[in-house]
């Protein structure tokens, strides 16, 4: 599978522009292979048709946040259409790019070990239950399965207890200091100054 990003080198919007750039500069930081395809050159209008048919997202910007047409960047994987830049981003933000791009399978078992920490968290346990159509003659094997069971129990819960203690951060808001100050830059240096405070 071939990753497209699909691009415009003649773009009179600026912000076009900085998504493009920081798009391809992601893929080139993490070693991900794309082909970058400028739906501008000669040659190129049937890339850009694909593009604009099969893009689901439009990419809307401030100055355009209704485009006619889908704007680049739009990332394909083959002709499988991924998304446009803001799914691109916040992909990249909460580290699912691969899955976004398509070119890893989604992670369950992070969904399932999260379901596991909140429930202990909520206080309810995990409890192995032996099958009820058991008869009287298979007690002394169903004791056994109820035990091998119970440890198999035991060690998944060690294991995502082990696992909370280990990647559980506590977020603290940091209440804003007042400036007299109205830019942002000098509101940002207030904010970090009173998180090294604390």
């Amino acid at each position: 599978m071939v990753l497209k990003v699909y691009v415009s080198g003649m773009s009179g919007n600026k912000e076009v522009k900085k998504r493009q750039q920081r798009v391809l500069m992601i893929l080139d930081s993490k070693h991900i292979q794309y082909d970058a395809v400028d739906i501008t050159e000669p040659g190129k209008e049937s890339e850009k048709e694909m593009m604009q048919n099969k893009s689901t997202s439009n990419g809307g910007t401030v100055s355009d946040p209704e485009p006619r047409h889908p704007l680049p960047p739009q990332l394909f994987n083959d002709d499988e259409y991924c998304g446009d830049y803001d799914a691109f981003d916040m992909a990249n933000e909460i580290d699912t790019l691969e899955v976004f791009l398509k070119l890893a399978p989604a992670d369950t078992t992070a969904v399932s070990s999260a379901q596991i920490e909140l429930k202990q968290e909520n206080g309810e346990k995990d409890e192995v239950k032996a099958p009820a159509d058991a008869g009287e003659g298979e007690a002394e094997s169903g004791d056994a399965d109820k035990e091998k069971e119970k440890e198999k129990a035991e060690q998944l819960n060690s294991t995502t207890t082990a696992a909370t203690t280990t990647t559980t951060t506590a977020f603290v808001p940091v209440p804003l200091p007042e400036s007299n100050s109205n830019s942002a830059s000098a509101q940002l240096l207030d904010l970090e100054r009173a998180a090294a405070a604390q």
